[in-house]
């Protein structure tokens, strides 16, 4: 619900829900700040899946889609408001805080594959995030003098600023989000649209830079993990090969074995023997 502000009799475009339950997600129009302060939530973002573990911060926009597969123990607030909310800011009030360019931050809603929409922090930085953002909430429910508003747009500028600031030097390049991706998910089902999506990339474009990176393709380089999981996991567990080729993202164990031989020259069992020979001689 937009604000009324009381000393001016305007409307004012912003919403902040100080116990956030995840339902109302996109807001139509506005960019959303969701600050979570406790707990985790597992969820596909623009059908990706996440997990945001506290303390954590989330930028969408009207054009995202977030839908929450499980909570726990999750506690957020957040803030709305539309991007011409940072048009009007009156210079004497903020000419300490980004004077030059009042649309500072919202970069950070743009979705590619540097900008996942889940900024990171650092512990640092997080304790002045959250202060801000505790004091902007309470302003919108005070508005306890005539330049509420104000306040609230210097302290949405500071975190904004902030964010961006820690994320310039930490962005990542296609190739970097898709093996964080394979990494994260790769006991799942992957397809490659799955990593063109991930990537913002077309295929060609997508394989093109793995070879450049990693010397395959990128379901190649899926494989070749999968398979080093699987190695691993036959050299240091008990678990039967349909279990293994299960955790590892192989629908049936005898394509799981199958890949294995033609990579490794030899057999899973073979290889377990192996492996486990030369672990225990080491």
């Amino acid at each position: 619900m937009p604000q009324i502000d009381r000393h001016k009799n305007r409307t004012v475009n912003i919403e902040f829900v100080p116990a956030e339950d995840f339902t109302h997600f996109p807001c139509p129009e506005r960019l959303t700040l969701v600050f979570v302060t406790n707990g985790s939530i597992k969820g596909l973002l623009n059908e990706l899946p996440v997990t945001i573990s506290a303390p954590a911060i989330l930028c969408l926009s009207a054009d995202d889609t977030l839908q929450v597969l499980d909570k726990h123990n999750a506690s957020a607030s957040s803030f709305c408001f539309h991007p011409d909310f940072l048009d009007t800011i009156p210079i004497p009030e903020t000419q300490d805080y980004f004077p030059t360019n009042l649309k500072t931050g919202l970069s950070l809603f743009r979705k590619s594959p540097a900008r996942t929409g889940i900024p990171r922090i650092t512990e640092k930085a997080y304790p002045q995030l959250f202060e801000w953002f505790f004091v902007l909430g309470t302003e919108v429910y005070a508005q306890s003098d005539a330049l509420w508003v104000c306040r609230i747009k210097k302290y949405l500028i500071q975190i904004l600023g902030v964010l961006e600031d820690l994320n310039r030097h930490s962005e990542q390049s296609p190739v970097d989000v898709v093996l964080e991706y394979i990494h994260t998910n790769y006991s799942d089902k992957i397809t490659l649209e799955d990593l063109t999506k991930c990537a913002y990339l077309n295929r060609v474009s997508l394989n093109k830079m793995f070879q450049e990176r990693c010397g395959c393709t990128a379901m190649g380089y899926l494989l070749s993990h999968r398979l080093k999981v699987a190695g691993n996991l036959l050299t240091h567990t008990d678990m039967s090969l349909n279990e293994i080729a299960r955790a590892t993202g192989f629908e049936y164990d005898t394509y799981f074995i199958k890949q294995f031989t033609a990579k490794r020259g030899m057999s899973p069992t073979a290889y377990r023997e192996t492996s486990r020979k030369f672990a225990t001689a080491q």
